[in-house]
């Protein structure tokens, strides 16, 4: 018994995270805001759970900063999903980086074991491991 394809190509259900653009500069007081609109945005379902924040135009680095995207996680973490970066300033990726803060960035590859067939150089005289 076979059965026949249909014409065309497959149906594929391409979920894109919803994106939230973060414009500065930034006090500490403007932080329940966006956590509310991360909060909907998760409610909303879809996309895995991931919300793509887009920090580009945040302007200057500062704790404020800092303060916003980590509750920002918090938030996201809480509402079962978590946040991506988009666009972020050197300067922030490095600031984030020296107060311990991880987040994802697009773009940027996951870091993960090296693929299977590439070996690791080895220098004359290493004891075997």
């Amino acid at each position: 018994m076979s059965c026949a394809r249909p014409p065309g190509l497959p149906f594929v259900d391409a979920t894109t995270p919803p994106v939230l653009v973060l414009s500065g500069p930034l006090t500490r007081d403007e932080v329940s805001g966006p956590c509310d609109a991360v909060r909907a945005l998760l409610d909303g379902g879809g996309a895995g759970g991931v919300v793509v924040c887009d920090v580009g135009g945040l302007g200057p680095p500062g704790l404020a900063a800092v303060n916003l995207l980590a509750r920002l996680q918090l938030t996201a973490r809480r509402a079962g999903g978590r946040i991506r970066l988009r666009d972020p300033s050197p300067a922030l990726h490095a600031l984030l980086d020296l107060v311990g803060l991880r987040f994802e960035v697009e773009g940027q590859p996951e870091q993960r074991e090296p693929p299977l067939g590439v070996e690791e150089a080895v220098e004359p005289g290493d004891p075997a491991a």
